[in-house]
């Protein structure tokens, strides 16, 4: 399947909203604060950083955890580069990106030569800390066939609820099937056949306290 581009809606200005799925790309409390708890907390980062650390991802939508992850890169005084693939059938528009990206501020200088390397057309992009790699269309389709092993795993697609196919066994074994040994994976949600998906792949699974308003999300690690 080709990829679509992405609908958005807007919520109180700011905050995207997929009319495809009925479900915003970023916590409306707040993203930042979301993003950082549940995907570098949750995969044990920045502690873990080294040079050549890859992260995968599922569901690219504005950039936000790309330009998070990148803010804490840069922060912990890392050198080399970083590896950030990244799986998405719905991209957002540039424009749409910019808008949501704008609301916040502190990632401007991260933001900025995102948008320009996007601008620019291809799927790989070398920003200075990250190696972005976009691989468009569906997940289910182009993961199997991946050649990379994750470190880290950013399971980020819509509300299983809503993107059920996000979520199914085979995708989820699929994501154990491209981790390294002791790699990790985190996701907001702590649905149970999410988590059992994941148990089932040879992950050893925990179910922790979430963000905000979510009570509980998803933590994984495959044994060395």
């Amino acid at each position: 399947m080709q990829d679509q581009p992405a609908v958005i809606d807007w919520r109180d200005g700011r905050v995207p909203v997929s009319r495809r799925f009925d479900d915003p790309y970023f916590s409306v409390e707040d993203g930042l604060a979301e993003t950082a708890h549940v995907f570098l907390a949750g995969n044990d980062l920045p502690t873990r950083f080294r040079d050549g650390f890859q992260i995968a991802e599922l569901g690219f939508g504005t950039g936000l955890n790309l330009l998070v992850t990148w803010a804490a890169w840069e922060a912990s005084g890392q050198s080399g580069r970083f590896g950030f693939t990244t799986f998405e059938a719905y991209p957002m528009a540039l424009s749409d990106m910019a808008k949501a990206l704008a609301a916040f501020p502190s990632l401007d200088p991260f933001a900025k030569p995102l948008l320009s390397a996007l601008a620019n057309g291809g799927d790989r992009h070398d920003l200075g800390g990250p190696i972005l790699t976009l691989v468009r269309g569906d997940a289910r389709e182009t993961l199997p066939v991946w050649e990379g092993q994750a470190d880290a795993w950013y399971l980020d697609g819509f509300a299983p609820a809503r993107n059920p196919e996000m979520w199914g066994d085979d995708l989820m074994q699929a994501v154990a099937s491209h981790t390294a040994s002791g790699g990790t994976a985190a996701s907001y949600t702590a649905a149970g056949h999410v988590r059992r998906s994941l148990a089932g792949g040879g992950f050893d699974v925990a179910r922790v306290p979430g963000y905000g308003r979510k009570r509980h999300m998803t933590l994984a690690r495959m044994p060395e």
